[in-house]
């Protein structure tokens, strides 16, 4: 791929875009964005607050621990970060910077302040809409699509902004149709790692300070740790435990920050640590675990494009798939491994159902790690599986669209339906 052409820029871009920081799980962090957007708009902490959220942010709020808010788990304690704390121009790391005074405010805050939370029934899988009253004065604001992506702001009932037209549709994501398996494998033979090798470094900085606090201490069930334990130096229990350490710390109110991929701190994590500790087993060269880490980060990308932000389909399994990927390359794989890799992975994981954000989770990208190798240790031994064996069709593309369809309209129902199961007691 020429460094020049439309498509290298395309990519680059979407890598660099895609490759941000973020503190906290990614839903609840959205929520505290919006709502120190609106504090901020009103002009006074709120004094009464209602949130209108789709299912897939309830699910993904409501059981894990937000950061800076001394164990808090939940929406209404996001919003209260938000509104105590968050720095609003800070986007995802929007409460990463509360000071100690700020954070013993959140929950005198909740016991005085109304916080009102609604379903939203509109059909858009990912929706914030949050409207503040205080002083005289409301304010209302609407994410939609993706985590900061606002598309209605107004003030006194006066419309300061509104793109909300453009809530169901991709927005940000439309360049993203360009990537394919083809195109990502050209990329990562020839981009010139000088474009993104800072974004590459970070990622690498911050997700394994995640992954070595899930280590070095107790967060949550410890699937890290005891991956780790059970290792006996085995490569690839230590990849698993690497990732599901990092983990481990974010689901459970670790104040690092991760670096994200298709807006999920866990997504970023598990396409990132298992790829550096195979890099770091077999001695690669930078240049090498840099291609590996495009390779995986474009793949876990590429799938979860056609899933769509937020879903009943654990996007775990989709960066784990990039990190076999990743290690397969590694190990040498070419062009032809690396598309039986995927679809050997998929056709072993794909219907692992996401049930929100929580300690769990780590122990599901412990699972989407050991398939993502698996499918490239399949293809080694010169095993796949073939056409018409259930969702798997001929060529790679065509068993990733059927999980992006599965996944993405089949699964919407099952969305509600976990969420029924969550909230009932």
């Amino acid at each position: 791929m020429k460094k020049n052409s439309i498509l290298y820029q395309t990519y680059t871009k979407i890598l660099l875009a895609e490759l941000r920081p973020a503190m906290g799980c990614t839903e609840p962090i959205s929520i505290a964005y919006a709502a120190a957007k609106c504090r901020d708009l009103l002009g006074c902490k709120p004094e009464r607050c209602i949130l209108e959220v789709s299912s897939s942010i309830i699910k993904n709020a409501k059981s894990v621990t937000v950061p800076n808010t001394s164990g808090l788990k939940g929406i209404a304690a996001a919003v209260a970060a938000g509104i105590v704390g968050g720095n609003a121009e800070a986007e995802l790391q929007v409460i990463a910077e509360m000071g100690q005074a700020q954070i013993e405010q959140i929950e005198p805050y909740l016991s005085n302040t109304p916080v009102e939370i609604r379903r939203a029934q509109n059909g858009i899988v990912f929706y914030i809409d949050m409207q503040v009253w205080g002083q005289g004065h409301t304010a209302r604001l609407i994410i939609a699509d993706h985590h900061t992506n606002i598309v209605h702001v107004e003030k006194d009932g006066d419309i300061l902004f509104d793109k909300a037209e453009d809530a169901t549709q991709k927005g940000v994501d439309a360049d993203k149709t360009s990537l394919t398996i083809a195109g990502i494998w050209d990329y990562v033979q020839s981009v010139d790692l000088s474009d993104i090798s800072p974004a590459l470094t970070r990622q690498i900085e911050y997700n394994s300070a995640l992954s070595k606090e899930g280590l070095t201490h107790s967060w949550g069930a410890e699937i890290g740790r005891i991956l780790q334990k059970e290792s006996n130096g085995n490569v690839r229990m230590l990849a698993q435990a690497a990732a599901a350490a990092g983990s481990d710390a974010r689901m459970n109110g670790c104040e690092l920050p991760a670096v994200i991929l298709s807006g999920s701190g866990n997504q970023g994590i598990t396409a990132t640590m298992p790829v550096l500790v195979y890099a770091q087993h077999l001695a690669s060269t930078q240049e090498q675990l840099f291609r590996a880490l495009v390779l995986a980060d474009l793949v876990t990308i590429h799938q979860k494009e056609g899933i769509g932000s937020v879903s009943a389909f654990c996007g775990a399994v989709c960066a784990g798939i990039g990190a076999g990927c990743g290690i397969a390359y590694l190990q040498g794989a070419d062009y032809k491994a690396i598309c039986h890799t995927i679809v050997n992975a998929l056709a072993i994981l794909s219907g692992m159902i996401c049930d929100g954000a929580k300690s769990s989770c780590a122990a599901k990208i412990s699972s989407a790690v050991d398939a993502g190798i698996m499918g490239y240790t399949m293809y080694v031994h010169g095993k796949q599986f073939y056409d018409g064996e259930g969702i798997v069709k001929k060529g790679v593309e065509n068993s990733i669209n059927n999980v992006c369809t599965i996944a993405r309209d089949g699964m919407r129902e099952t969305n509600d339906c976990i969420l029924d199961v969550m909230l009932k007691t």
